[in-house]
């Protein structure tokens, strides 16, 4: 069972979702939501799981917006400035490893360097919103440190093209949110699976 706390930041009141493994931690990976969801998401647990798996403590970061209840996520320099302050506050037993999922991954993206992020798992990255055109790529290529990007083949936002340091892993029919569905309308399970397998493996790599 995981531990909980607050954390007082510029921004109002962040909360940690803390899980260690059974044995002592290899390193800490800090997972960051997108703004459509909370910690909990699909995915978002799936990477936990791996990464728990792989010898990782995880720390699940809950943006001071939605603990305060809000329906909006606030804008990206006050995005960073909470999460800056939250992750400050940590204190990794091995390398500290940043991600999240869609704007979450954005945030790691653009923090890793001054947090001396060994890596950055980047979950759904919304790389062009529907409807417009400036893409983000630019973000993706800020860390100097090996990133892995885990993409539905189907994502609305398009899918990232590896680069050097760079990691692109596909799965295969899933969409923003890794849903894939089968042809009576259910969901499967498949591609949560691999998103666990995926950064499992990426973790034991690179730590």
């Amino acid at each position: 069972m995981g531990t909980t706390w607050d954390v007082a930041t510029p921004r109002g009141l962040a909360r940690v979702h803390l899980d260690v493994p059974d044995n002592e931690p290899a390193g800490l990976l800090v997972l960051g939501h997108g703004a459509g969801g909370g910690p909990d998401a699909p995915d978002l647990l799936a990477a936990r799981d791996g990464a728990l798996a792989a010898g990782l403590s995880v720390a699940r970061v809950e943006q001071p917006w939605r603990v305060a209840g809000r329906r909006v996520a606030e804008a990206p320099a006050h995005l960073d400035t909470a999460w800056l302050a939250v992750v400050g506050t940590l204190t990794p037993a091995g390398p500290l490893m940043l991600g999240g999922r869609s704007s979450g991954a954005r945030v790691a993206c653009r923090t890793a360097g001054a947090l001396g992020a060994a890596g950055v798992l980047a979950l759904a990255f919304p790389l062009v919103p529907p409807g417009r055109t400036a893409s983000r790529r630019d973000e993706l290529l800020l860390p100097e440190v090996p990133r892995l990007v885990v993409q539905g083949s189907r994502d609305a936002f398009g899918v990232p093209e590896p680069a050097e340091g760079v990691r692109v892993e596909l799965v295969d029919g899933a969409d923003h949110a890794f849903a894939v569905r089968r042809s009576d309308g259910r969901s499967r399970p498949e591609a949560l699976m691999q998103v666990r397998t995926v950064v499992r493996e990426w973790l034991q790599s690179v730590t």
